[in-house]
């Protein structure tokens, strides 16, 4: 059975923004076809924003990609992806040459290999201003300056080449790019990887600063949950080229549905939560190669809390009660609520279910509900010995079944 995930950032009554419909990507064809992107649809308004996370490898930068058709020429699309009401993949080259940053923009992945390492930072910001606003090169340069200004530069900084700024400089140049022809839509595809916490802060802040203003749509892809609940109103969780859970970003890093997101989500430390402190916890295994999914639920060989049914039926995204939806089995009402049994988790953290909010803790991430009750150190999560003791390890809780057979810890 072939299931579609859809993402909503908020209900509306008008055309959205943006509105993807079963988009579907697949690289190469015939026996060698490797699908990346397996039926999604999503709505995004303007004003709003959209976080997608994942691991590597689960099809977030081909979905950013596939929006604005920047994908090779070995991928084939199919759906629809509606800007404004027109269908991106439908469109020929002029039209969609008129629509690249001028309709829709991207922030790429990785700001120095993005930009020219031969040309000034105000020649490429001043490039598309050129072809699409049709200006002289004089007011296309100011126009540069401006919005280098508007990112938080000093307009004299138009005359550098990439090399000669710092990482958060190259990363605001490249947000300078993306609004030069005033877009409507932003793809921000891991804008603050490899930088330092306090300019991530400040090119987050940036962000949240220019959608608001410009009531632009944005949808921003991370490996971070925790930045994307912070940043942004809706969360959609992708796996082996699908999304198995959305809903509100804090509800979903706070207390994630399912497995997988209830997973990445413990991933991040908790400040206060001794057992995260002493025992990091992971995922074991890697994700499935899209070349040989695993049968049913695509997630089922490292989830610990699979059933039978999961190994053979697909699962698609249901009602998991608050305005989420999560594709999982257990989710459903009346299902048994079972702990998540990963490396350093307590019996405290069940799997969520609509209907049993008591099971997540009350207070903030790593607060006392989800924290022993006796003196630190006296809950049976916690290593009893130093950090590093065998009861501590990631792998080795004897509540994760088969964690050998599925991978080493990652």
């Amino acid at each position: 059975m072939t299931a579609t995930t859809t993402i909503t950032t908020k209900p509306t009554t008008g055309q959205p923004l943006l509105d993807v419909r079963d988009l579907r990507v697949t690289y190469g064809s015939g026996a060698s076809a490797v699908p990346a992107v397996r039926g999604i649809d999503l709505r995004v308004e303007a004003g709003q924003k959209l976080g997608i996370a994942g691991e590597s490898g689960c099809g977030k930068s081909t979905l950013a990609l596939a929006l604005l058709r920047l994908l090779p020429a070995s991928a084939s699309l199919s759906g629809e992806i509606l800007l404004d009401g027109e269908d991106i993949l439908t469109m020929k080259w002029g039209r969609l040459r008129a629509v690249r940053w001028a309709g829709a923009s991207i922030v790429f992945q990785g700001a120095m290999h993005s930009l020219n390492a031969v040309h000034r930072v105000g020649d490429q910001i001043a490039e598309p201003i050129l072809l699409h606003k049709k200006s002289t090169a004089a007011a296309a340069r100011k126009r540069a300056g401006e919005l280098l200004e508007q990112v938080g530069l000093p307009a004299a900084r138009a005359q550098a080449y990439p090399h000669e700024l710092s990482g958060g400089q190259r990363q605001r140049v490249m947000i300078a790019m993306a609004l030069a022809c005033d877009p409507r839509l932003i793809v921000a595809d891991e804008p603050t990887t490899a930088l330092d916490v306090m300019i991530q802060a400040q090119i987050l802040r940036l962000i949240e600063q220019l959608v608001a203003e410009q009531d632009l749509g944005l949808i921003m892809i991370s490996h971070d949950l925790a930045v994307l609940s912070d940043t942004c109103d809706r969360l959609a969780v992708m796996y082996a080229g699908r999304v198995v859970e959305e809903g509100p970003a804090k509800q979903v890093y706070e207390n994630a549905r399912h497995p997988y997101g209830k997973a990445l989500s413990a991933a991040f430390p908790r400040i206060g939560d001794l057992a995260s402190r002493h025992a990091p916890r992971g995922l074991p295994g890697d994700p499935p190669d899209p070349a040989a999914l695993p049968s049913g639920c695509t997630f089922h060989p490292r989830c610990p809390v699979a059933l039978e049914s999961c190994a053979t039926a697909d699962q698609e995204l249901r009602d998991a009660g608050d305005g989420r939806r999560a594709a999982c089995v257990l989710v459903e009402p009346g299902a048994v609520v079972v702990p998540l049994g990963l490396a350093g988790t307590e019996s405290a953290a069940p799997l969520g279910v609509p209907g049993t909010e008591s099971a997540a803790p009350s207070g903030p991430p790593g607060a006392d509900s989800a924290a022993p009750s006796g003196p630190p150190g006296a809950d049976s999560a916690a290593p009893s010995g130093p950090p590093g003791a065998d009861s501590a390890a990631p792998g080795t809780d004897s509540g994760l079944p088969g964690a050998e057979e599925v991978g080493s810890t990652t």
